[in-house]
């Protein structure tokens, strides 16, 4: 029997480590005998998915993958279940999704002054609200093959017009806006993606120009749609890698 997409693992080898297990995210915590606390970055998933799928996101091999992966680079990374079954869940996921991170921001083993969050796929819309209105604490918002909205959705929820509205105020000068516009983002998008997510990501990035955000694309010109599972290739891993190293240099500057 062909295995399921998403339980194939993250395409770069690494040692794993057993999570510290909560409900709903679970947390990879680096080698913690200097007792520091240490910066983090919180993995939202896509969707939607089957609300009777099992294992749940958190425990698919590539979650587990990049946990491990950050864990393994000196930082706290933190996995969630949120419940985006279909296109209506989007306000329940926001608000899981933000009470999963003050609870991480909380934890003795994580400095909560220094956080990313990262979106993936369908988790995409729910970077609007991060980026229109970052807290203090809130270093990188990356987005990797993310489907970035659409016209079904609330306001709330369209990434694209969130970068333009805080464009548009930071370019009257509005000293918020400039610290939104200023926000670090991280792109990873790939060439063989679907139609109608391409047509998100190429308004989003149109729109970042214009506002003139701090937009870092990293391209994979053959990788498709889950690239980080499906495509087991060097340009796959080495784009995980330049993700992962751009995550981490906003996480420590």
């Amino acid at each position: 029997m062909q295995r399921p997409a998403y339980l194939a693992p993250l395409v770069v080898p690494v040692d794993p480590v057993e999570p510290e297990r909560g409900d709903p995210a679970d947390l990879y915590l680096p080698d913690g005998s200097d007792g520091r606390s240490r910066p983090a970055v919180v993995l939202v998933h896509g969707g939607p998915v089957p609300a009777g799928r099992r294992p749940t996101p958190r425990d698919w091999p590539v979650y587990r993958g990049y946990g491990s992966l950050l864990a393994g680079r000196g930082v706290v990374a933190v996995t969630i279940d949120h419940p985006l079954h279909s296109l209506d869940d989007y306000p329940r996921s926001a608000t899981l999704l933000h009470e999963a991170v003050d609870r991480a921001r909380e934890h003795p083993r994580v400095d909560g002054d220094r956080i990313a969050l990262w979106f993936f796929s369908g988790g995409g819309p729910l970077s609007a609200g991060w980026l229109r209105d970052p807290p203090s604490w809130l270093r990188c918002v990356a987005l990797t093959y993310p489907w970035l909205g659409s016209s079904v959705l609330e306001p709330s929820f369209r990434p694209i017009d969130a970068v333009e509205a805080v464009g548009a105020a930071a370019a009257t000068g509005v000293a918020g806006a400039m610290r939104a516009n200023a926000l670090p983002i991280v792109l990873t998008r790939v060439g063989l993606e679907r139609p109608d997510i391409a047509a998100t990501v190429a308004a989003f990035v149109a729109a970042a120009q214009t506002a003139e955000a701090d937009l870092t694309i990293i391209d994979v010109p053959a990788g498709q749609h889950g690239f980080d599972t499906l495509d087991d290739t060097d340009a796959s891993r080495q784009a995980v890698a330049q993700a992962v190293d751009h995550v981490l240099v906003t996480l420590r500057s």
